[in-house]
């Protein structure tokens, strides 16, 4: 007999993520946001809902199809009732999609920044739309005609397409225009502010060209959505094919995976609505209608249109992510990490001085390898220019690059390749295992002996992401930490994922143990324990149980957790001491903080990991202990400013939904305060650079210069 599942203080995963994704519609809703900057969370909101479909509901239908039967053990549902729950949420979000999008078009209309429909155009407007669509457009498009000779054709994932239902000898036919993705978005109209046309809707207008042998009946813009979760061990292939071509073949096979949603804009008969399901063989559950636009991602690109005064009203204040000031920027970073740890607070810290250790390492006669692992990079990236100039320059450089990190696998191949043609090893990780670890390790002979600097992130080496995503990177000289990190890149070069560790937890074996151990520990003080964290996501149902049993136990916890959290608060007598709450903000909440204890008692960590069985047990990840005084100070307060946030964050209740927090203190937003201080601590240095004197400037140049010659003495 199967063993039943407790339900009392879990939800589904799916339905807590489509709960995160409301929250970011609800930002463009939020009239305290600027403008621009609400249209950007109604773009974001369209790309996640996209990534959930080809990712999450295409995981959930594959497992419908398994003979196998499959139970989540959160909700005790089959994956088909999960997808009927994923569906009936689905309906109203799409309806607050359109409304929303009304409203901001609406606002945005007040201030001169208009789509048009080409009804609304005048002769000079629609001149310029016929120029542009006989000139740039009509060259290039690809008519089909679905009928007895020319079956129904493959829809590309997240394509455009026109349909439209033909005429002719009293004859009807299906016609399809595919929207070229070669051409922009919108056409930009000459008139005055920012006046624009979507590409499709010039198609719309124009297929009676296109068609001139027929009558068009109808015609609506469509777009499919298809399964992308591939997992590349599930994939046959040849001995001799290597990673690389294996990869490869698995982005190519993605655009061609079965459709699991299909997307109507604009009025559609349905009898039409009804044979584009049948062929795509999608239930009408899975077939969404909307008013507004499909594609969403024009939005994005519409500030950088604005003129100067307009963007200054309608954007968020630019804001430059400012140098570490823990490290003097007139010295090397080496001998710095050398003397003290330093923890950077991206994106109100800039990347620039672990940029900069690398570029130092690069050149450094007394280092003799730099080894990381990388998940994902930016298309341009200086890191690993870094990388390939040090292995030019004879270092041993290592480099193990995960190339199923999803949609950035073509990017990645192509790093790979580079790297390796420049000189460094790259390993590629282990069969049904990623390696999402962000550690990089730099090893140096100092006076005859082997040290190390490490450096150990919650984020991606991505120098993009690193100005729109909160993380953690940790620099430090401890070698204990480095001896471990010098393990790890042995046990990883060698397949061995069972290594032991002093101070770093490693999964997949050994972080959720070590976890568990640290909750047992707060558990044995009862009411006097505590525990902070922040996560992304929390779904191991293993991690969920042991929280509650810590809540039972009189624990104080205290979970920030941006996305799914699988676990209910506060249902008493289970989970009532927990408390969860959620930030969305202008910048992507991504850290990963472990708190077990108080002040001076605390464990603290920083890590790579979610509470999400895929990291804990199908992942290489690593938490890191801060161990230094000064960033324990700072990653404190950072906790404490995160639950001080009534401003952007929300708290979830026992019905896993997000409520307003209403406490009658004086507005915080804990990334505005984050920014403000660092802009408040570059003026403060930047005066202080202005009142030294030559004296004192000169002193301090001496003083850098011999502490670099100890340094660098064999």
């Amino acid at each position: 007999m199967d063993k039943e599942i407790n339900t009392q203080y879990t939800q589904d995963r799916e339905l807590s993520w489509l709960r995160f994704n409301e929250r970011v519609l609800e930002e463009a809703k939020d009239e305290s946001v600027p403008l621009m900057e609400r249209l950007k969370f109604a773009a974001i909101f369209a790309s996640n809902l996209d990534e959930f479909f080809m990712i999450r509901v295409g995981s959930l239908h594959d497992l419908s199809l398994l003979k196998e039967k499959h139970i989540d053990v959160r909700t005790g549902k089959t994956p088909q009732e999960q997808l009927d729950d994923i569906f009936k949420a689905l309906v109203p979000l799409y309806k607050q999609r359109d409304k929303v999008m009304a409203e901001l078009e609406s606002r945005c209309r007040a201030c001169n920044i208009c789509r048009m429909e080409y009804a609304e155009l005048d002769n000079k407007a629609k001149k310029q739309a016929a120029l542009w669509f006989e000139n740039e457009v009509h060259p290039i498009l690809s008519p089909q005609i679905v009928d007895v000779h020319n079956p129904f054709p493959h829809f590309i994932n997240k394509g455009l397409y026109i349909v439209m239902v033909l005429q002719r000898d009293e004859r009807e036919l299906l016609g399809i225009l595919p929207v070229p993705s070669s051409l922009p978005p919108f056409l930009r109209l000459n008139e005055r502010g920012v006046h624009f046309i979507l590409t499709e809707d010039v198609l719309l207008e124009f297929t009676d060209q296109v068609f001139d042998q027929y009558m068009i009946m109808e015609q609506a813009v469509i777009r499919v959505t298809r399964n992308a979760d591939i997992a590349p061990e599930d994939e046959a292939y040849e001995v001799d094919m290597d990673f690389r071509q294996l990869m490869r073949k698995i982005v190519k096979k993605r655009t061609r995976l079965a459709p699991v949603r299909l997307e109507i804009r604009g009025r559609m008969s349905e009898r039409l609505k009804t044979t584009l399901s049948q062929q795509l063989h999608l239930p009408q559950e899975q077939v969404f209608t909307m008013k507004s636009p499909i594609h969403l991602e024009y939005l994005f690109a519409l500030s950088n249109l604005l003129p100067k005064e307009s963007a200054a009203a309608l954007c968020d204040p630019p804001y430059t992510p400012r140098f570490c000031k823990a490290f003097n920027k007139n010295e090397k970073i080496l001998p710095q990490i050398a003397r003290q740890d330093v923890l950077m607070f991206y994106p109100f810290e800039s990347m620039e001085p672990f940029l900069r250790m690398l570029s130092e390492a690069a050149t450094d006669p007394g280092v003799l390898s730099i080894k990381i692992t990388i998940y994902r990079l930016a298309s341009k990236a200086r890191i690993a220019e870094y990388l390939c100039a040090a292995a030019e320059n004879g270092k041993q450089v290592v480099v193990l690059m995960e190339l199923r990190a999803r949609f950035d696998e073509q990017n990645n191949i192509e790093w790979a390749e580079r790297l390796e043609e420049a000189g460094c090893t790259i390993l590629y990780g282990f069969e049904g295992i990623k390696v999402h670890s962000k550690v990089c390790l730099i090893t140096r002979r100092d006076r005859g002996q082997v040290r190390y600097i490490t450096q150990i992130g919650t984020g991606n080496y991505n120098e993009k992401t690193a100005k729109q995503y909160t993380d953690l990177c940790l620099m430090t000289a401890n070698q204990e930490i480095g001896e471990d990190a010098a393990l790890l890149f042995q046990n990883l070069a060698t397949g061995n994922l069972n290594g032991k560790y002093d101070r770093l937890l490693v999964s997949p074996f050994a972080l959720k143990d070590a976890v568990i151990a640290c909750i047992d520990r707060e558990i044995a003080k009862g009411s006097d324990g505590y525990i902070f964290l922040k996560l992304n996501s929390l779904t191991d149902r293993k991690l969920i149980d042991k929280l509650a049993e810590a809540s039972q136990a009189g624990v104080e916890v205290i979970m920030n957790i941006r996305g799914i959290c699988c676990l209910l608060p506060g249902i008493e007598g289970l989970t009532d001491h927990i408390k969860v709450f959620s930030i969305v903000g202008r910048y992507l909440e991504h850290t990963r903080i472990y708190c077990f204890g108080r002040e001076e008692d605390a464990k603290l960590y920083i890590s790579s990991a979610d509470f999400m069985t895929r990291n804990t047990e199908r992942r290489v990840e690593v938490a890191c202990p801060v161990l230094d005084e000064q960033t324990r100070k700072l990653l404190f307060r950072i906790m404490e400013d995160l639950k001080k946030d009534n401003v952007k964050a929300r708290v979830m209740g026992p019905d896993g939904i997000y409520h307003r927090i209403k406490n009658g203190d004086s507005p915080f937003s804990c990334q505005e305060v984050f920014q403000r201080e660092e802009l408040q601590t570059a003026a403060v240095s930047e005066n202080r650079v202005h009142k030294m004197s030559w004296v004192r400037w000169l002193l301090a140049r001496i003083r850098q210069r011999k502490d670099d010659a100890k340094y660098e003495e064999k």
